[in-house]
């Protein structure tokens, strides 16, 4: 039995190590590129709101807010994107994102992906 489970734990670790994606690492971020209230709308009309704060290095506090829905969440920046929930955001310029979210539809169980740029309020 020993030698099963010293088989499966190499293997898992070899297997798992070298299937690691990604090249970058991360590297602490300008703060004054993210942090701030971001807004937009959605393609459906539906508008949305991103308080980004609290920069520090790589990570940052957000807060989403739309249509109802309003989420709370520490966050990791890498590659100028993070995600949050079912939703990316991307720093695209200074001042635009792109924000990416994956929308079920409760009715019918079919998802899509709602696409709308994000711009820093000055």
């Amino acid at each position: 039995m020993s030698d099963i489970m010293s088989i499966l734990s190499s293997t898992y670790k070899s297997n798992t190590l070298s299937s690691t994606k990604g090249s970058s690492k991360y590297v602490p971020v300008d703060s004054s590129l993210y942090q701030g209230n971001w807004t937009g709308t959605y393609a459906n009309g539906k508008k949305f709101s991103l308080d980004i704060s609290q920069v520090n290095g790589f990570r940052a506090q957000i807060h989403y807010q739309s249509d109802g829905t309003s989420q709370y969440q520490q966050v990791l920046i890498k590659d100028a994107s993070f995600r949050f929930g079912n939703t990316k955001f991307t720093l695209t310029n200074t001042g635009v994102a792109q924000i990416k979210n994956v929308v079920t539809d409760p009715a019918t169980g079919s998802s899509y992906l709602d696409t709308a740029q994000a711009k820093l309020d000055s």
